[in-house]
């Protein structure tokens, strides 16, 4: 008994001294960066607003949301604290500013965060149709997986092109290098990582999992969280050089050793440092390459920091 209460007072000391090394490292660097004063003055056509004939796609910085459709899952004030990682629909996401979308399925095409369920993917997909109504130039990324311990839900491919049909762009390397204007009336790149069915292939209407990639690691140490994203984010090519997305998580996870198993607790930790992320990224001479930026719980400040940073590259200022 003695040695676990050990443990969980060295594991909250270590938490508590990586916050402080954040944000000490944001009073001492600050969070300037080209294009950090930007605030678009609609977040829901923000894309619109910057210029489609000027955004070229691998230019772009994509507000991306973690685990995006687990705002109802599992059952309120009991399980639902454990796995939900957005407080909003898809649809207001999308509203709010974000571009980049991640969804899990299981078998019977419901959304999961692991053993727990929530509405069927149609929600997700009625939200996109609704938002993509509402908007004339905004690109989105949807990216849905076979959530891991699941199989595939059968014939989802088709699925897919059925209901998104006269909006995917289809799988094509020379995408990243066009503009917005360049790829419209499509909209959506949709990214299907199946288990063991078959990737999509290239020419297809959907993407193979290969083009959109990260190297995620599972902790709960906002710094150890910062320090691996800056480092992998360094051995990437520049965006305007590769042919694939490369997604950076502003998250921490829950672990089982510690007390505090809710995320949103857990990942407040780190989230209110996105910018000083940007920020390191010019310091360190790897803010060429960043790309996709995700969160749990996005606010209107961390999609102004990635439309700003997206505004200063088309403007030549970044």
């Amino acid at each position: 008994m003695g040695a676990q209460v050990s443990k969980q007072m060295d594991r909250r000391k270590a938490i508590s001294t990586e916050r402080k090394t954040l944000s000490d490292l944001k009073q001492s660097c600050g969070c300037d960066y080209p294009g950090c004063d930007y605030h678009p003055a609609d977040r829901k056509n923000w894309m619109s607003g910057l210029n489609p004939d000027k955004i070229h796609v691998n230019k772009i910085v994509w507000p991306g949301t973690h685990d995006s459709a687990t705002n109802k899952i599992g059952i309120p004030f009991i399980s639902r604290p454990f796995a939900r990682c957005q407080s909003l629909s898809i649809y207001h996401q999308l509203v709010r500013g974000t571009r980049v979308i991640d969804v899990r399925v299981q078998e019977d095409r419901k959304v999961c965060h692991g053993i727990l369920v929530t509405y069927g993917i149609d929600v997700v997909i009625n939200d996109v149709k609704k938002f993509l109504s509402e908007t004339q130039s905004e690109i989105i990324i949807l990216e849905i997986r076979s959530e891991f311990g699941h199989e595939d839900p059968p014939e989802f491919e088709k699925y897919l092109e059925e209901q998104l049909g006269e909006f995917l762009i289809h799988q094509d390397d020379h995408v990243f290098g066009k503009t917005i204007a360049e790829l419209l009336p499509k909209r959506i790149i949709c990214v299907w990582k199946p288990r063991k069915s078959p990737q999509p292939k290239a020419g297809g209407p959907l993407w193979s999992g290969g083009h959109l990639k990260d190297n995620w690691i599972d902790t709960d140490l906002p710094s150890t969280k910062f320090d691996s994203n800056l480092k992998h984010l360094s051995e990437q090519p520049p965006a305007t050089s590769r042919n694939f997305f490369y997604r950076v998580e502003n998250t921490v996870t829950p672990q089982a050793d510690n007390p505090i198993l809710c995320v949103k607790p857990v990942t407040a930790r780190i989230h209110g440092f996105a910018r000083l992320f940007i920020a390191k990224c010019f310091a360190q001479g790897c803010a060429d390459r960043l790309q996709i930026l995700s969160t749990d719980f996005i606010d209107e400040d961390f999609v102004d920091a990635c439309a700003g940073l997206t505004y200063a590259r088309i403007e030549g200022k970044a």
